[in-house]
C-alpha cells in the first residue's frame, strides 16, 4: 500500500528520482553524450521515440532501426527539428526475422562506427496467434529472440569500443512488470503456443517474452563479468503507459481498462525516464544484472531472479537463433527439454 502511495505522488527513491520524473529531468546532469553512439530499437514511436529524442538532445549519435524506413526517416526529421546538430542514421530491421537481424548487424559493422549503448526497447503485443518466418511464436520472436541475437552479434563491437575509448558500454533491456504474471516452464510453454494455436493466450505470451528479457539480462551480466568485458547489462520496467503497443487491442474493453487504471498511467516522457536513467547516469557505472523501475533498483519475480532458469533460457535461445531458417522441416525446439 505504501509503495502505491509513493508511486501516485511520485515520491523520489534513493536515486533522487521517482515515478513522476521525466526522461529530460533524469538526464539533465548526465555527462556530455557527444562521444556516445547508441542503437535504440523501437525508437520510432512511444517510449522509444522519447528515449531517442532525449538522448539526441544530450548529444548522442543515434542509430534508429525500424521495419518501416519511412517511419524511421520521419522520426529522424522530428528529432532534427529540435536538435539540428544531432547525428541520426535510420536503418532497416525486422526483429521478428533472424535473417533481418543478421543483415542489420552486417550493415552496421560496415559503417565502422563505435557502439557504446544498446537499448533493446522494441515491443509487440500480438493479439492473434502468429509465428515468425523462423517458426517461433511472434511475440516471443519480436520482443525477445530478435533482441537476443542482436545483442549477441553486437557484443564484439561493444567490447572493442569500450576497450578503445575507456568508456564502459551499457546494454539496457526494456521489460515490463507484467513479467511477474508468468508461471510455469517457459520453454515448454513457448513450444506449446508456437505449435498449438488453440493454447495461445496473448497476455501470457507477452508476459513470457518480458520474463525472457529479465532472464537474458541476468545471464548476460554473468557472462560479461566472466569475460572481463567493460560492459554492463540491466533491465527496466518503464511503467504503465498507453502507447501504440495496444494498437491491435483497441476497443471498448481496452479503453475501459485504461480508464480504470488512469491514475496509474505514466506520460510517455515519464515512461522513458527509467530507460534514460539506466542508460546514462554515471552512478550506475559497474552496476550490472539489475532490474529498475521508476529510476530505482527494484525486485523481479522469483523466476526472474532464478539464475538456473536464466542459464537455461540462454542455452535454449542460443539454439533457436542457430536454427537454419532455410530448413523448414527442422523442428527448432528439438532437444530443448
Amino acid at each position: 500500500m505504501l509503495g502505491t502511495v509513493r508511486y501516485l505522488i511520485g515520491s523520489a527513491g534513493p536515486s533522487g528520482f521517482g515515478s513522476k520524473s521525466t526522461a529530460e529531468e533524469v538526464t539533465e546532469l548526465c555527462p556530455d553524450l557527444r562521444s556516445i553512439t547508441a542503437i535504440i530499437t523501437g525508437g520510432t514511436s512511444g517510449i522509444g521515440a522519447e528515449t531517442a529524442r532525449v538522448l539526441a538532445k544530450r548529444g548522442a549519435r543515434l542509430i534508429l532501426p525500424a521495419r518501416s524506413m519511412k517511419t524511421a526517416e520521419e522520426t529522424k526529421c522530428r528529432i532534427l527539428l529540435e536538435s539540428p546538430d544531432a547525428e541520426i542514421l535510420a536503418m532497416a530491421l525486422d526483429l521478428s526475422s533472424l535473417a533481418s537481424v543478421r543483415s542489420f548487424v552486417a550493415e552496421f559493422e560496415s559503417l565502422n562506427l563505435p557502439l557504446n549503448l544498446l537499448i533493446n526497447n522494441a515491443g509487440k503485443f500480438t493479439h492473434k496467434h502468429a509465428t515468425s518466418e523462423d517458426g517461433i511464436e511472434m511475440t516471443f520472436a519480436t520482443n525477445y529472440l530478435g533482441h537476443f541475437l542482436l545483442t549477441k552479434l553486437l557484443l564484439k563491437k561493444m567490447t572493442e569500443t569500450a576497450k578503445q575509448t575507456g568508456v564502459q558500454g551499457r546494454i539496457v533491456n526494456v521489460s515490463s512488470g507484467i513479467h511477474t504474471w508468468f508461471s510455469g516452464d517457459p520453454i515448454r510453454y513457448l513450444r506449446l503456443i508456437t505449435n498449438n494455436k488453440s493454447q495461445y493466450d496473448a497476455t501470457r505470451a507477452y508476459a513470457l517474452s518480458k520474463l525472457a528479457n529479465v532472464l537474458h539480462t541476468k545471464e548476460l551480466a554473468q557472462r560479461l563479468k566472466m569475460t572481463g568485458a567493460n560492459l554492463t547489462a540491466n533491465c527496466v520496467h518503464p511503467g504503465i503507459v498507453r502507447t501504440r503497443l495496444t494498437r491491435e487491442r483497441e476497443g471498448l474493453i481496452t479503453d475501459l481498462v485504461f480508464f480504470l487504471t488512469s491514475k496509474l498511467l505514466k506520460t510517455i516522457p515519464q515512461a522513458a525516464a527509467t530507460t534514460c536513467y539506466v542508460a546514462t547516469d554515471p552512478r550506475l557505472e559497474n552496476v550490472s544484472g539489475k532490474y529498475f523501475a521508476d529510476c530505482n533498483e527494484a525486485s523481479t519475480s522469483k523466476m526472474g531472479s532464478n539464475l538456473t532458469e536464466a542459464a537455461r533460457m540462454w542455452l535454449a535461445s542460443d539454439k533457436l537463433v542457430s536454427t537454419d531458417s532455410n530448413a523448414p522441416l527442422l523442428d527448432p525446439f528439438q532437444g530443448l527439454d
